[in-house]
C-alpha cells in the first residue's frame, strides 16, 4: 500500500514537472504567455518571403506577439498573416506592417511602424494590409537582367564607336580635315591682316575720315532742318492744299461726267460722236480745211484766187446768139 502510494507521488511530481517544462516550453518558443491576454490581427499581403510561424511581431523593435498562423488563399495570389498580439499594447489602425529580415541572411518578422497614431485602436479580428517584403533573389535576377542589358549596350556602343572610326576617322577624311584646318588658319590670317590694312588706312586718312563724319553730320543736320522747313509749309498751308486738292477732286469729278455724258450722246460733241454721218461731215470738212491751209502755204492766197479766176466771155457771140 505504501509502494503504490510512492509511485503515485513519484508519477504526480514527474507530471508536474514536465507540465511545468512544456509551459517554459511555450514561453520561450513563441514569445508569448498563457497567462497574458491577447487579440488576433488579420495581415493581409501577396507574399509572405521566409515568414514562418510563431516569428516575432515588433513594435518599434519590442516584440509585441508572434505570428499565430498563415493560411494561403484557395486561388495562391493572397496570404493571410494571423497574428497574436498582447493586450497591453494598443495598434492604432494609422500604423504601418512591414515584413523585415533580422540581419542579412536573419529570419524574417513583422514590424509594425507607428505613425501619427490618430486612427482608431485596432481591435480583435481586425484586418490590416502589408506589402511585399524586400525579396533579395528577385533583385539579384532584375540585377543580372540589368547587367546583361548594360553589357549588351556597351557591346553596340563599342560597335558604332568602331564603325565610327572606319567611316569617319579614316585617313582620307582626317586629310581634308587638316586640309580644312590650313584653310582657316590661312583665312584668318589674311583676316588679320586686312583689319590691319584697313587699321593703317583709318591712321593715315584719319582727318579725311574725321572730315567725311563731319560733313555726313552736317548733311544729316540740314536734312533736318529741311524736313522741318516742309514740315512748316504743310502746317502752314494746309488750308490751301486742301483746297486745291479738293479742287481737283470736283475737277476729276465734272470730267467724269462729261465723259459720261459723251458716251450717252448728250451736247454737240455728244451728237457728233453718235451721228454717224454728221462725223462724216465733219470729217470731210476738216480734210478740205487741211488741203486750204496746205495751198495757202504753198501759193499763198493772191495764188489761190489766180488759180480759180473764172474764164472770159465772147461778148460778140453773145450778142449774135440773141434774137
Amino acid at each position: 500500500m505504501e509502494k503504490s502510494r510512492l509511485e503515485l507521488k513519484v508519477g504526480l511530481f514527474v507530471f508536474i514537472g514536465l507540465a511545468l517544462l512544456a509551459v517554459l516550453l511555450i514561453q520561450f518558443s513563441k514569445g508569448t504567455s498563457l497567462f497574458r491576454g491577447t487579440y488576433m490581427l488579420n495581415l493581409h499581403t501577396e507574399n509572405v518571403g521566409g515568414l514562418k510561424q510563431r516569428s516575432g511581431v515588433l513594435l518599434s523593435g519590442v516584440q509585441v506577439g508572434s505570428v499565430n498562423n498563415i493560411v494561403l488563399a484557395p486561388d495562391g495570389k493572397s496570404v493571410t498573416v494571423f497574428l497574436k498580439i498582447y493586450s497591453d499594447f494598443p495598434i492604432h489602425s494609422d500604423a504601418r506592417f512591414v515584413i523585415e529580415q533580422a540581419g542579412f541572411l536573419g529570419d524574417q518578422f513583422v514590424s509594425i511602424i507607428p505613425l501619427e497614431n490618430k486612427g482608431e485602436i485596432l481591435t480583435n479580428n481586425s484586418d490590416v494590409t502589408c506589402a511585399v517584403p524586400f525579396n533579395l533573389q528577385e533583385v539579384a535576377r532584375d540585377a543580372a537582367g540589368f547587367i546583361k542589358r548594360i553589357d549588351e549596350t556597351a557591346k553596340k556602343l563599342d560597335a558604332s564607336v568602331a564603325a565610327l572610326q572606319q567611316r569617319v576617322l579614316n585617313g582620307e577624311t582626317l586629310a581634308n580635315f587638316g586640309t580644312s584646318i590650313t584653310n582657316l588658319r590661312l583665312f584668318t590670317e589674311q583676316a588679320l591682316e586686312t583689319v590691319h590694312t584697313i587699321n593703317l588706312i583709318v591712321a593715315t586718312n584719319s582727318a579725311q575720315v574725321g572730315t567725311a563724319v563731319s560733313n555726313a553730320v552736317l548733311f544729316s543736320a540740314d536734312l533736318t532742318r529741311l524736313a522741318d522747313s516742309a514740315q512748316s509749309v504743310l502746317d502752314t498751308n494746309a488750308v490751301n492744299i486742301f483746297a486745291a486738292t479738293k479742287n481737283v477732286q470736283d475737277a476729276t469729278v465734272i470730267f467724269k461726267q462729261l465723259a459720261a455724258d459723251l458716251q450717252a450722246g448728250k451736247g454737240l460733241a455728244g451728237t457728233v460722236l453718235q451721228n454717224q454721218e454728221l462725223a462724216t461731215n465733219i470729217q470731210a470738212i476738216a480734210q478740205n480745211l487741211s488741203v486750204t491751209t496746205s495751198n495757202l502755204n504753198r501759193s499763198g492766197l493772191w495764188g489761190i484766187l489766180w488759180s480759180h479766176k473764172p474764164p472770159a466771155t465772147n461778148t460778140a457771140a453773145i450778142k449774135k446768139s440773141r434774137p
